[in-house]
């Protein structure tokens, strides 16, 4: 069973880098913590958990199509973090439920790098499943 501890991050495409940062810093009071400019990420701290900013025109961000909008995803993922995380466990699981399963990965999320699985919903939206950070 998978037992969720809570959102470890949410990862919003943005058309305008500069305004969604003063929009979410600013007026809802995050903090930018990361950045990698060569991918087109900007992660932003809000409490125990990180919003992230990618670039629709950004390596991150082309993955979603179309610039948000009636044709484009804003959202590219959600990511839950897994108490007790046991990778082989949680994929005997998710292939028991047929569920489609992407990359697994070492990835920084709210709690530092550690490892992360990605899977996507019935409706093709991808969820990451992430593991605890690697101290």
């Amino acid at each position: 069973m998978i037992r969720i501890g809570e959102i470890d991050h949410v990862v919003l495409r943005a058309i305008d880098m500069r305004t969604m940062q003063r929009f979410y810093c600013d007026v809802l009071g995050c903090r930018e913590e990361r950045r990698q400019d060569e991918i087109g990420l900007m992660q932003l701290r809000a409490g125990a958990s990180l919003i992230d900013l990618v670039s629709i025109d950004g390596k991150l961000g082309r993955h979603g199509g179309a610039a948000p909008g009636g044709e484009g995803h804003n959202m590219d993922h959600l990511c839950l973090r897994v108490e007790d995380y046991d990778e082989a466990a949680i994929l005997a699981h998710l292939h028991a439920h047929d569920v489609r399963i992407g990359e697994l990965g070492s990835r920084y999320g709210a709690r530092g790098e550690g490892p992360s699985i990605y899977l996507y919903d019935p409706q093709g939206n991808m969820v990451e499943l992430k593991g605890p950070a690697v101290r």
